[in-house]
């Protein structure tokens, strides 16, 4: 099949430059890929989704070369959206360590408030499959890593080989990993708390891991 990047140069029509063009149609894809799978859609097909976009087959393997890739494609979306939302959030913050953490959980707990799809997404046991398992993998290590790079900034901690380095990945593995399955109860209904109590407790959760630092 023939790669986007064995196509002739695009033109531009109606002042839209032709990589525009398909740019903004990649995008559609994209949130028509999200519309699915965070809705319930577990069985992605390339008919679905260019039906769910208003496009045309032969746009989809423009930019993705299976459904796989789309997948993919998504999910990454969504994880740097979370991860570039919430590090805004945190450098908006005020300087004291509540308020950045509080910042950063409320900022999270907010997005997938507001838009459960990108919770189910990177949570919901639903969606199963070899793609979702090594994305869901990446990610977490990605958020554990940007967690303990926040630490180091925020304690003013250089980073090193040694015990207390090794003590602050453990925690934010930790952190990581029973946030999001504290998250994935909260959305399942498995925790009757309004999303101000939510983030007042994992604050506090946080806080208590963060006490052996500064």
């Amino acid at each position: 099949m023939t790669s986007c990047q064995d196509q002739a140069p695009l033109r531009t029509y109606g002042g839209v430059r032709g990589s525009e063009r398909r740019s903004a149609r990649r995008e559609r894809f994209i949130d028509a890929g999200l519309e699915l799978l965070g809705t319930g859609e577990n069985a992605l097909t390339v008919r679905g989704v260019c039906k769910q976009a208003g496009l045309a087959a032969r746009y989809f393997y423009e930019s993705f070369t299976d459904r796989s890739a789309l997948e993919q494609a998504v999910y990454d979306h969504v994880v740097e959206l979370v991860a570039e939302s919430t590090l805004a959030a945190v450098a908006e913050a005020g300087a004291g360590t509540r308020a950045k953490v509080s910042a950063g959980v409320g900022r999270i707990i907010g997005l997938i408030g507001d838009d459960p799809r990108l919770g189910r997404l990177l949570f919901s046991t639903a969606l199963a499959g070899e793609s979702f398992a090594v994305r869901r993998g990446e990610s977490a290590r990605l958020f554990a890593g940007l967690l303990g790079q926040q630490a180091r900034q925020h304690y003013g901690e250089q980073e090193n080989a040694g015990p207390a380095e090794t003590a602050l990945n453990v925690e934010a593995e930790f952190a990581v990993g029973g946030f999001a399955q504290v998250l994935t109860a909260w959305l399942e209904g498995g925790l009757e708390l309004n999303r101000a109590e939510l983030v007042a407790h994992c604050t506090e959760l946080f806080l208590r891991l963060s006490s052996g630092h500064g």
